[in-house]
């Protein structure tokens, strides 16, 4: 069991065991990032912890009494449980091995103080950061501090508004685990947040966002940080507000925090030298390069360096930019009228509603569903008030603060920073917000929406009607079952990629043999079914390709129970992974419950639109292994069952017409068949740094073009469902001149994508009309 692993040695990959902080902070220590150093006190510990206490039977019990429609049962579960946390010692089996690491790794970093940090398994993912709303504890010293702070993280698993998150966010309470990471404490005098996009308008903006001291009193909203932005193209910094700010959070002598003033002369100073600011930048950058996505990070620094201290996804960028649809008209228009304050626009949207002004999260039940939240501060413990809000609107806090992050995905219009909005909105005075432009407006407009109203990834006043049609067919990936619903309401043909494994990671949570060991075979299947049929039941009767597992063993070892099933591999990239697992002696009873679970949702739901794709196929004689597995688990090739196969492996490509006859279409997988192509892993920080990784390369766009001829002179279908199309618009534009098929993309990306595709089809079509002249 491992309980406790140095920060550097985790990654991404081992969110089970490490939960989504660490593992992003660990991927950033693997990059060369200045991250500072730390040990993460696993999963299984907290596991172990659990079942060695009362715990085991006080957290079911208080779950199962919890009514969603009263909030007095969520709060006495939560008290209940956390309670329970509080006042159960660690068990001598545990307390002697995290107290030896901790010691050790005090030793070794020379860490005097330390910041104790909540990791859960659900955390800083897409859709769902969990902004705050687990605990974090700072400048902590010696064993007795660090351990009663760890059981204070675990118990934060089961705040009352963590349990009011998680189930708007469609995650099981019973499923998710917390891991625990202590850091070395930096002395920090400036902290903040960035975003590497905009996070309101999604355009290409670095937004900065700098403080005296801690960053706590920033991502708490208690205090007005300086603004910069910076031009994400250029590298120019375009805006700056400078805030003042008069108090600030630092280290107490004797550990913990203590609030002082913030000296005279620097209060209305600077926060980042303009040559500091740019370095961060430039560490933005580098994160927003690995993960190829807009990100959020914290970040915090000494008199010497800068620091990174989270890394997550931002989960709210927009999926349309053009003009400022969704926003009121400017002050000086028709219809708007000139704005009551002013902010920051931090969550788009406009809505309206009846003002109602609360001193804090003790007076959250005076707010009814619909009416507009007004306040000195959005703060983590607000969130069950946030939800019931028709808008949000506050004196403090940045337009990146974490109250903030919430309200985007609870789909809330929000402003924030206004100064004065409890002094000038009156108590039950009737406005209107604009998350967008940062303005409040007298009176409900007819601009204004109810809450709701449409799904955050299709765009308001975006309809199916009202999206261009294009030959290409484009299809959606789906991460987890619980956006399926929403997802479904895209304009799109169906779901071009469901990864099996993130069902495993979400629903399962450990390792298939062994469940299968402890005579749990129904329990995984039924799990598998429940998951997959979630998804076919949200877009039937469009197709849903599931791609059957491809956990590499790095990543299945991670998982409780997986040691004894998975070797260590020198390289798990080019390992026992994809389709060679499937024809194991070993995994074969694994791969049954995968096809016994896609059967039960193809027989006993009715939901005939599953199919199969298999991952990194290597050659034609497992194939025809797997055909026969597949027919013996009554998924046979017909008119309404289709077999894909990830192309990945150069050998498809060069064989191209010969696999085609084992399947009825190919879905690209260009992370993999740019990396095998290239010769250049993909995980290599330093080939990455350098530029060998790149789906553009000449050589991977002849690979898509051979595969691209060879698969549609049998006949055959070609897709793709990478980032690639939505990040590259050139690489886009190959492929639909390519010929390719269909193009799976990320929720947030298809309707500008669609735009995108049909604009070029339309180009291409006149360029044709224009060669026959």
């Amino acid at each position: 069991m491992a309980l406790v692993v140095p920060l550097s040695d985790v990654s991404d990959d081992a969110l089970a065991l490490v939960g989504g902080k660490a593992g992003k902070l660990g991927e950033l220590v693997r990059q060369g990032l200045p991250v500072p150093p730390g040990i993460v006190v696993t999963t299984e510990a907290y596991q172990a912890f659990v079942d060695a206490t009362d715990l085991r039977t006080v957290i079911p019990e208080a779950l199962a009494s919890i009514d969603p429609a009263r909030p007095d049962t969520v709060e006495a579960a939560s008290s209940r449980i956390r309670s329970t946390f509080a006042a159960t010692e660690f068990p001598a089996a545990l307390r002697a091995p995290i107290a030896a690491a901790y010691e050790t790794f005090v030793r070794e970093s020379s860490a005097t103080f330390s910041a104790v940090r909540s990791s859960a398994t659900a955390e800083d993912l897409e859709g769902a950061s969990f902004a705050g709303l687990q605990e974090t504890y700072l400048n902590v010293a010696g064993v007795d501090n660090v351990l009663a702070a760890i059981r204070s993280c675990w118990g934060s698993l089961f705040t009352s508004r963590v349990l009011v998150y998680r189930q708007k966010k469609g995650f099981d309470h019973s499923a998710v685990r917390l891991a625990v990471l202590i850091q070395k404490m930096v002395e920090a005098t400036v902290s903040g947040i960035l975003f590497t996009r905009d996070p309101n308008t999604g355009e290409n903006h670095i937004l900065v966002e700098a403080g005296w001291g801690l960053g706590e009193l920033i991502v708490g909203g208690e205090v007005t940080p300086d603004h910069y932005v910076v031009d994400g193209a250029t590298q120019k910094i375009v805006h700056k507000q400078i805030s003042e700010q008069k108090v600030r959070l630092v280290r107490a002598s004797e550990g913990g925090n203590r609030r002082e003033e913030v000296p005279a002369a620097d209060r209305s100073r600077q926060k980042l030298s303009d040559a500091r600011l740019l370095r961060l930048v430039s560490l933005a950058r580098l994160i927003e390069s690995r993960y190829r996505r807009p990100m959020d990070v914290e970040w915090c620094g000494d008199a010497d360096a800068l620091y990174i201290v989270q890394a997550r996804p931002v989960t709210t960028i927009p999926t349309s930019t053009a003009g400022t649809s969704g926003a009121l008209a400017p002050a000086g228009s028709s219809g708007a009228g000139e704005p009551i304050v002013r902010g920051f626009g931090a969550s788009p949207g406009v809505a309206g509603g009846v003002a109602r002004l609360l001193r804090g999260a003790a007076e959250m039940e005076r707010l009814k569903a619909g009416e507009v939240l007004v306040t000195t501060m959005t703060t983590p413990d607000m969130v069950p008030a946030m939800s019931r809000a028709a808008a949000i609107v506050t004196d403090e806090g940045g337009m990146t603060c974490h109250a903030a992050i919430v309200s985007r995905e609870l789909g809330v219009p929000c402003v924030v920073g206004t100064r004065e909005a409890t002094r000038t909105i009156a108590e039950g005075s009737e406005v209107t917000v604009d998350g967008k432009t940062g303005s409040v407006y007298r009176g409900i407009r007819a601009e204004a929406t109810p809450k709701g109203t449409a799904p955050a990834v299709l765009p308001a006043g975006v309809s199916h009607d009202s999206v261009p049609v294009t030959a290409t067919k484009i299809l959606v990936n789906v991460g987890v079952p619980e956006k399926a619903e929403e997802y479904a309401r895209l304009p799109v043909s169906g779901v071009g990629l469901l990864r099996i494994e993130f069902i495993f990671t979400a629903h399962v949570r450990e390792h298939p043999l062994a469940l299968i060991k402890k005579g749990k075979k129904d329990e995984l299947v039924r799990r598998l079914a429940d998951g997959i049929g979630r998804v076919c039941q949200a877009f039937h009767p469009r197709p849903v390709i599931v791609r059957t597992s491809d956990f590499k063993t790095n990543e299945y070892r991670g998982m409780p129970g997986g040691e004894e099933y998975e070797p260590v591999e020198e390289n798990p990239m080019i390992g026992w992974r994809g389709c060679s697992r499937y024809v194991s002696p070993v995994y074969r009873p694994a791969f049954l419950c995968e096809l016994e679970a896609i059967h039960r949702v193809r027989t006993e739901q009715g939901l005939k639109n599953a199919m199969v794709m298999l991952p990194f196929v290597r050659n034609t004689w497992e194939l025809e292994e797997i055909a026969e597995t597949l027919k013996g688990s009554g998924l046979r090739r017909s008119r309404d069952f289709k077999l894909y196969l990830m192309a990945e492996v150069p050998s498809i490509v060069f064989l191209a017409r010969e696999f085609a006859r084992h399947c009825d279409g190919f879905s690209i997988g260009s992370n993999d068949l740019t990396q095998l192509v290239l010769g250049a892993d993909r995980d290599s920080e330093t080939l990455g740094r350098m530029g060998y990784f790149d789906e553009r390369d000449p050589a991977v766009l002849a690979a898509v073009h051979q595969l691209i001829e060879g698969a549609h002179a049998e006949g055959k279908t070609v897709g793709i469902c990478g980032q690639g199309p939505s990040v590259y618009p050139e690489f886009a534009e190959f492929l639909v001149r390519e010929g390719i098929d269909s193009i799976s993309l990320n929720a947030d990306t298809v309707v500008p994508t669609i735009r995108s595709i049909a604009a070029l089809e339309q180009r291409m079509k006149l360029e044709g009309l224009r060669r026959r002249e």
